[in-house]
């Protein structure tokens, strides 16, 4: 495993582990997840020298929490564990109530990165990080962090905290790669941590989707699975697997390694089974050559998926789907 050094954290693993998937329906994993696969993930993560567990007051409506405390037992005192506050109405005494929520949850005197979930668009950070200060002084958490910000609203963030705002959750992988261009080179210039979600573009990534084989679930919510933007990641999508190929890993292990390949980055992916956080963690031995990094740079950079949440080529083939599924054909 590899780690970086933060200010008011510690070592914080290269390779973190997501958790909004405990607890919660739209995953569909279920109950036994909760109390068994999940139990399991998080324990073997700590074997692999796993210290950094994410997770948020609204995953599972608070279940996430739980769940990632219970798994951790001991060693929850022991690791990085990062929340996040949904700032609604997020003045110092709401703030101060949500955190003293998630803690308890937690099972933690001291959360050791707590973050404000996403940037408020009516409510500046002028109102906001006030709350965040009193935590901070108070030792009530150990570092502050946001998510989803942009560069400006991530620096204008620090002025109104009087202090650095160590770390910036975005969305960040080979299919959404626009923190290359500002948050990355800002941290570091300024030694913070750029905290790659979705790393594999929730599946995308991992070379088993395509146009004519696309997923279900809350997968097949995201516009990336349309069968328009299935068919224009193919180019990057056929990049990963050659690498992989090259290096005998798998196209997500390479996804993976080009993110840590990046200055101050890291990434905490989501586990479905022990296996695949097996094969995420080991994505931090994975050196890509200086030419096959630029390679799935510029690919990323060239890959430009339609915004749309279903494009009307999409419409029209699930349509035709499904009026084969009904006469047999």
């Amino acid at each position: 495993m590899r780690f970086l050094e933060v200010d008011g954290l510690g070592q914080v693993s290269r390779v973190g582990l997501g958790t909004w998937q405990f607890g919660s329906r739209e995953w569909g994993y279920g109950d036994d997840y909760a109390v068994g696969a999940a139990r399991d993930i998080v324990r073997r993560a700590r074997e692999l020298g796993v210290t950094l567990f994410d997770t948020a007051e609204v995953y599972g409506f608070g279940r996430s929490e739980k769940i990632l405390a219970e798994a951790l037992g001991a060693d929850r005192a022991e690791v990085v564990v990062a929340s996040k506050v949904l700032p609604v109405a997020p003045f110092p005494a709401v703030v101060r109530n949500r955190a003293a929520g998630s803690a308890r949850r937690l099972q933690l005197d001291r959360i050791p990165l707590y973050q404000v979930h996403q940037a408020n668009p009516l409510v500046p950070d002028s109102v906001i990080m006030p709350g965040m200060r009193a935590l901070l002084d108070e030792g009530v958490i150990g570092a502050v962090g946001v998510s989803n910000y942009s560069l400006e609203r991530w620096q204008a963030a620090d002025r109104a905290l009087g202090s650095p705002v160590v770390s910036n959750q975005v969305q960040f992988s080979l299919a959404h790669a626009g923190p290359l261009t500002d948050l990355v080179p800002f941290a570091e210039r300024e030694d913070r941590v750029v905290i790659a979600y979705s790393p594999l573009a929730q599946g995308l990534l991992g070379g088993r989707y395509s146009a004519d084989h696309r997923p279900g679930g809350v997968r097949a919510m995201n516009p990336l699975f349309g069968t328009e933007n299935l068919s224009r990641a193919e180019p990057l999508l056929q990049l990963l697997r050659d690498v992989a190929a090259a290096h005998q890993a798998k196209p997500a292990q390479v996804a993976l390694a080009w993110l840590l390949g990046l200055p101050q980055v890291v990434v905490i992916p989501g586990a479905s089974s022990v296996e695949q956080l097996e094969s995420n963690v080991a994505a931090a031995e994975l050196e890509l050559t200086p030419a096959e990094q630029q390679a799935l740079t510029t690919a990323a950079q060239d890959f430009q998926p339609v915004s749309t949440a279903r494009t009307v080529v999409d419409q029209v083939r699930e349509k035709v789907a499904e009026v084969r599924s009904r006469v047999g054909g």
